[in-house]
């Protein structure tokens, strides 16, 4: 299929924060555990040099204990605090401080890399959280300007020590710059993924705000035409001949009492689909039951309409919960299926519905043109119709629909001609036991590749 609409399926990106920080933190520890022990290994026996090894040692494990402290405490529900994050940071710089008072203080190569919690905390701290990381990193550095132990000699002649203290500036380089730039990418990412979801956010309050004013109207409305129809409606039962006489001129007043007995249905349907959702309430059944239903609330509003269902046997018996809205989303789709393929000739539609791992998915597809080009579904569409007796807010709603459930909905071109919309909907929207539970989230229902 060819794609009509763009569906971010990006993961979702890196997030700032104390408890971002924690996590860094623990994969950053993790990997200074090991590259500290090969570097002293390194050191002790292929340089020969006389390190204390067992107290090094003894403080790469206080640090490895505190790793597996810190993974069992993520795990935990608990949220990190500000203070709790400047805690890991504090033992790490002690840690590396008290490695570093050992071999060589400030003189060492390897004492920059107490600007590295600096970089971090700038990212995801307070100013104040910042303000005590930069005094702990510096107070560690100022102590061991002051009192460290001095590396033993490695050669007899200078020149060598000091080209070795070079190679270990050049490897302390490199940590660092690998380290910043994992990171500041990883945030640069977070920013520009914060960036689109703004842009989503701000697409979507456009579309809610006039989705929201024609409710209003919408209500309004109801409220008016509620009086002038209970007139029509005693009226036309006044105008229809007695049985047996009128003819054609008695068949068209019952089309129309009929047609008006509807809209009084209708106006009926639509305050109780906005107490339903205000009271968070909803009829259970069966998945079957459920598209039955739909198809039979379609075959009233479009008699001519020829639909195709497919469900499968094994999905059809399964208990749905059908929250407020998901059946006028369903008929808006099926209707506006009907309108492309009149374009063509044709009153044939395909409807399907399965239940996926996450997912439940229902899919209309038509046998008009399709879309054109590469026209999204976008906010900026409501209100606007291709069609000339069209409102342009079926597939608004729809998409309205499935973003409070947590859901989404795809538009595609089928390469044998029309068009495919999909509504997926994530199990815990539609369970019926679903009371007490989380709101899902879009990242429940990922988007699958159409066959």
């Amino acid at each position: 299929m060819r794609r009509a609409r763009i569906v971010d399926r990006s993961e979702p990106p890196f997030r700032t924060g104390p408890r971002a920080l924690v996590h860094t933190l623990a994969w950053l520890r993790m990997t200074a555990i090991a590259g500290q022990f090969a570097t002293v290994m390194a050191v002790w026996l292929a340089l020969r040099l006389p390190l204390p090894v067992g107290a090094l040692v003894a403080g790469i494990a206080a640090l490895l204990g505190f790793e597996l402290a810190a993974v069992l405490r993520l795990r935990l529900p608990w949220p990190v605090t500000e203070w709790e994050a400047i805690g890991h940071i504090a033992f790490d710089t002690l840690v590396l401080g008290y490695l570093l008072y050992l071999t060589g203080g400030a003189s060492n190569p390897f004492v920059t890399l107490l600007l590295v919690p600096i970089a971090l905390a700038a990212a995801a701290l307070s100013r104040v959280g910042i303000g005590i990381v930069a005094a702990i990193s510096s107070f560690a550095y100022l102590v061991l300007l002051l009192a460290y132990r001095p590396l033993p000699a490695w050669s007899a002649h200078p020149g060598e020590d000091f080209q070795l203290h070079i190679i270990g500036m050049a490897i302390d380089f490199a940590i660092a710059a690998l380290l910043l730039g994992v990171f500041i990418a990883r945030l640069a990412g977070a920013l520009r993924g914060e960036q689109r979801r703004m842009q989503r956010l701000r697409e979507r309050a456009v579309r809610d705000e006039g989705i929201l004013a024609m409710a209003t109207q919408s209500a309004s409305a109801a409220h008016e035409l509620n009086t002038p129809l209970s007139t029509m409606r005693m009226l036309l039962h006044e105008l229809i001949p007695t049985s047996g006489s009128g003819g054609p001129l008695r068949q068209d007043l019952e089309l129309i009492a009929q047609q008006v007995q509807r809209c009084s249905e209708i106006l009926r349907e639509m305050v109780a689909v906005g107490r339903a959702q205000m009271a968070d309430e909803a009829e259970s059944m069966t998945l079957l039951a459920f598209v039955q239903r739909c198809l039979d609330r379609l075959q009233l509003l479009r008699p001519e309409a020829e639909v195709e269902l497919a469900l499968p046997a094994a999905d059809a018996e399964m208990p749905v919960r059908i929250p407020a809205g998901l059946q006028h989303a369903l008929l808006n789709l099926l209707n506006n299926a009907l309108d492309a393929s009149a374009k063509t000739g044709s009153m044939h539609v395909w409807f399907g519905a399965r239940r996926g791992n996450r997912c439940l998915e229902f899919a209309v597809r038509d046998h008009g043109p399709g879309f054109p080009g590469q026209r999204a579904l976008t906010p900026d569409t409501l209100g606007v119709s291709e069609k000339d007796h069209g409102l342009g807010i079926g597939l608004a709603l729809a998409e309205a629909t499935a973003e409070r459930l947590g859901g989404l909905l795809e538009a595609s071109n089928v390469q044998d001609g029309g068009a495919e919309l999909r509504l997926r909907l994530p199990l815990p929207a539609i369970e019926p036991d679903r009371r007490g539970r989380r709101m899902p989230a879009r990242d429940d229902c990922l988007p699958k590749e159409s066959p």
